[in-house]
């Protein structure tokens, strides 16, 4: 069978043979809502847990909206035109609103990458910063979290009188599902807080996972940052495989997050009855798989449902190649991912960066690793602890003649997007694996 999955901004298409395809796991189908800015107005207009957006605009000053960077396909074009309407119509004169980049630790975002984002009429006509997360002064310190984590927050957010966040819900490796308080933490947190959040007594939790919010402690910590540094009112989404708008969660940080991830919780979990030999994933194309960093997002998402000793092909174009300096550097002098691991419980062992080759070394516990990438050379790809490929198809044969004729593969076209799991797992999930294609 051909299975189209996604690569880039286009799909590469794969045959898998008939016999060993156990499904192709894909979001349920929802239909797209018709009018998106009318459901935008109307979710500002009807708040989940808070007053009418307008009402809370109403006798401030100044106001921030906090917006994702470039590696999230938040649809901001269709976000932000209502919030700044309704900003300006109580009274916010548009030289005090600031849109404010949460990059996390990412590079900045300016130039095309920004009129990309955000349109040329947003981009030419209100304030945009970018957050800067190694800059210790632009930040301002707010205490410790219960647990101990030290907290900065972006200034031009505190600062505001009326403080806004944005994001898109869907399953993330680390917080259980992005939106609500990740637009904070990581968001606009200084590397000083990150240091703990992406730390191996956070990121080696068991339940510091995909589609796990209950216990846990990245979830809970980034939940109580947020709540220290402030947030008035947030708007997040939820899109479908086309990036078509399918929900608009707005208002209370934590009602209209839970809402939001409940909604995208029964669109992409899927429940299989067991884990499988071989699972084939993407990281859903561009803009998630610009990066062989963000690409490994797409490995964590299918290690709930592969055997122990299984295998994972990823197909990630990586058109931006590896990922940030730090990060390359990093993998290329790593020459053992357990004792890298071992060693980052030494807080002097700190690299920016790090907390990404400790979510392959997850994944390379469990299972072996295969990538096809045009993006970088061979070579390279060998050097990334994972099997390099000249095609998917050699992935598909690979495993095969390891595994017999008798073994099992899943498909997951859009990677991190859905949410697999084997019942019984972490996630606590309950139902039956529906939703998906079966051959």
């Amino acid at each position: 069978m051909l299975v189209g999955m996604k690569y880039g901004k286009g799909e590469v298409q794969v045959n898998i043979p008939d016999s060993n395809l156990v499904a192709v796991l894909e979001l349920r189908p929802v239909t797209p809502i018709d009018s998106p800015q009318e459901a935008i107005f109307q979710a500002l207009q009807e708040p989940i847990g808070s007053v009418p957006l307008a009402q809370l605009a109403t006798g401030k000053k100044s106001a921030c909206v906090v917006i994702s960077d470039i590696t999230r396909p938040v649809p901001n074009k269709l976000i932000l035109p209502p919030i700044l309407k309704i900003l300006e119509e109580n009274g916010i004169q548009r030289e005090n609103i600031v849109i404010l980049i949460a990059t996390g630790i990412h590079r900045p975002n300016e130039g095309k990458e920004l009129e990309e984002m955000v349109g040329l009429e947003i981009m030419q006509n209100y304030k945009i910063v970018n957050h800067f997360s190694g800059e210790l002064n632009t930040h301002k310190y707010l205490g410790l979290t219960k647990k101990g984590t030290p907290v900065y927050v972006d200034k031009t957010y505190l600062e505001a009188d009326l403080k806004i966040t944005t994001a898109l819900i869907e399953p993330h490796l680390m917080a259980g599902y992005s939106g609500g308080r990740k637009a904070i933490c990581p968001g606009i947190s200084a590397i000083e807080t990150m240091r703990v959040m992406h730390g191996p007594k956070i990121l080696e939790h068991p339940k510091t996972t995909t589609g796990v919010i209950e216990g846990n402690p990245f979830h809970e910590e980034a939940t109580e940052i947020a709540k220290l540094a402030g947030v008035d009112f947030i708007v997040n989404v939820a899109i479908d495989r086309k990036r078509r708008l399918i929900g608009v969660f707005a208002g209370d940080l934590v009602a209209a997050h839970i809402a939001g991830i409940e909604f995208v919780e029964q669109n992409a979990k899927v429940v299989l009855p067991s884990p499988v030999d071989i699972v084939l994933t993407t990281c859903a194309g561009y803009p998630l798989d610009a990066t062989f960093y963000q690409a490994i997002k797409g490995l964590v998402g299918a290690m709930d449902i592969v055997k122990p000793g299984g295998s994972i092909i990823l197909l990630a174009e990586c058109s931006e190649g590896v990922g940030s300096q730090p990060f390359t550097d990093l993998v290329i002098r790593t020459q053992n991912l357990q004792k890298f691991v071992d060693d980052l419980y030494d807080p002097q062992n700190f690299v920016v960066d790090q907390w990404q080759l400790e979510e392959l070394a997850k994944v390379a516990r469990k299972a072996e690793v295969y990538c096809y990438s045009d993006g970088i050379p061979y070579d390279v790809l060998g050097q990334l602890f994972v099997y390099p490929l000249k095609s998917p198809e050699e992935g598909i044969n690979l495993t095969l003649q390891k595994y017999g004729s008798n073994a099992s593969i899943i498909a997951i076209p859009e990677g991190p997007y859905i949410l697999p799991v084997v019942f019984g797992s972490l996630t606590n999930a309950k139902g039956l694996w529906e939703n998906s294609k079966h051959k």
